[in-house]
């Protein structure tokens, strides 16, 4: 834009010759001419100047270690969806998807399901201070609970961005395990549903009330740590589900015991991801009103994965492993009426290949093999139910009408449990 102001500014000059002398020599009109340049020059770097008060812009890899948003799968690492928060001091995203899925099984009721519902809303309280949060709205309403409905914070805190190695982040945030929980968009992932291991085993979205750091220490090695609140095992419920429901998302969260979360990801090489992350914390703080644990023990849970990434061309493949220990599954079993696992474990592999593309619409068939167990271990005494040790196959595509926008359809066939089989049809967006 500046050349071309420029070049402008020198075409009209030229063309007012009758504003020079007439007699004036060459070198004149040039110095002139020279002097009328570069005060437009000024003029044009006067403008381009960020208003009183207004951010500065950062460039992609503060943006990046800043926490602006996820990588899409099948683009270029670093092409990242999330608004850019150094654009505008304030900025609204958010993304959605609706889901259709047909049970094989005849007694079950097929669901047509507006998923979820998602507003994003960040603001810039300077160049280096920004807040990000996330309002999730599930089921299209809320009545009597989450199966029929949710409202609830997904992410809310304050980033200060010190530089592209250190950020302080403070509120409601994130857990740093696995692909999904951090980036859970339904355009960056393949299958109309999030897949089970990291819905069981690391159950997405996983918030907590945190402090933590998080940066790139050296070229394509970020690191993510912190200090949270930890789940509570008083809440236990449906051993098929892992510890789900003992998540407490930032609501009135006992704070009575703390956890410790760390995660290191590296990106150095071209198409590749490679990283883990580990949790741990005392989950049987709460007490009753005389002061009694409600658990009745210490109930540490531990989990942490390991998981990796490669993009070559039109072929990209992902893997992750995760494990987790819950101690006095026992005493936890006792409190709730439900069987608590000692150990849990889950992993899958998954290809996809993008067949056709022209210009941002592409069309990507995938493959996903999945290996469980929520109940690996229990407690002496007590049994385990043999269909939470499953095997999943999913197998579909993702047609890309443009970045942003992914209409889906995929089968899903559970090998202990046929009344899981379905077929699922989804469109997703983000934005």
């Amino acid at each position: 834009m500046k050349k071309r102001a420029i070049v402008a500014a020198i075409g009209l000059a030229l063309g007012s010759q009758g504003a020079l002398a007439a007699d004036a020599s060459v070198e004149q009109k040039i110095e002139i001419l020279q002097q009328e340049i570069e005060a437009l020059k000024a003029q044009l770097n006067t403008s381009a100047q960020p208003a009183a008060g207004a951010p500065a812009a950062q460039p992609q890899a503060a943006a990046a270690a800043a926490g602006t948003g996820p990588s899409l799968p099948g683009h270029a690492a670093g092409d990242y969806w999330e608004p850019r928060l150094q654009q505008s001091r304030t900025v609204i995203g958010g993304y959605g998807e609706i889901n259709y899925n047909n049970y094989r099984d005849s007694s079950k009721n097929d669901v047509l399901d507006l998923k979820r519902f998602i507003l994003f809303f960040g603001h810039n309280f300077n160049d280096w201070i920004s807040l990000r949060s996330e309002l999730e709205v599930e089921h299209a309403f809320v009545e009597g609970g989450e199966d029929s409905g949710e409202v609830a914070m997904e992410q809310a805190y304050l980033n200060f961005h010190f530089s592209d190695r250190f950020n302080l982040r403070t509120g409601l945030q994130l857990m740093p395990l696995g692909f999904l929980n951090e980036t859970h968009e339904p355009p960056t992932y393949y299958g109309v549903e999030r897949n089970e291991v990291e819905t069981r085993i690391i159950p997405s979205t996983w918030r907590e009330l945190a402090v933590g750091l998080q940066g790139e220490a050296v070229p394509g090695l970020e690191y993510n740590v912190g200090v949270s609140t930890a789940p509570d095992a008083s809440k236990f419920g449906n051993p098929a589900n892992g510890f789900r429901s003992m998540r407490q998302s930032g609501g009135q969260a006992n704070a009575n015991e703390f956890a410790v979360y760390g995660a290191l990801n590296y990106r150095g090489l071209p198409g590749l991801l490679v990283g883990g992350g580990v949790f741990t914390g005392n989950t049987g703080g709460r007490k009753d009103a005389a002061g009694n644990s409600l658990v009745g023990g210490d109930a540490r849970l531990t989990l942490w994965d390991l998981h990796a990434q490669y993009n070559w061309q039109n072929l990209q493949v992902r893997a992750l492993y995760a494990r987790g220990t819950l101690d006095d599954a026992g005493a936890i079993s006792a409190a709730t009426a439900s069987t608590a696992p000692k150990a849990f474990y889950g992993w899958y592999v998954e290809p996809a290949y993008t067949v056709w593309r022209k210009g941002d619409m592409r069309l990507t068939p995938f493959a996903r093999y999945e290996r469980y167990n929520t109940q690996d271990e229990v407690a002496a005494g007590l049994v385990a139910d043999p269909k939470n040790d499953e095997r999943v196959l999913t197998y579909g595509a993702s047609l890309y009408p443009t970045r942003n926008v992914v209409f889906k359809a995929d089968y899903q066939d559970f090998d202990k449990d046929d009344a899981k089989d379905r077929f699922n049809l989804g469109v997703g967006y983000m934005f």
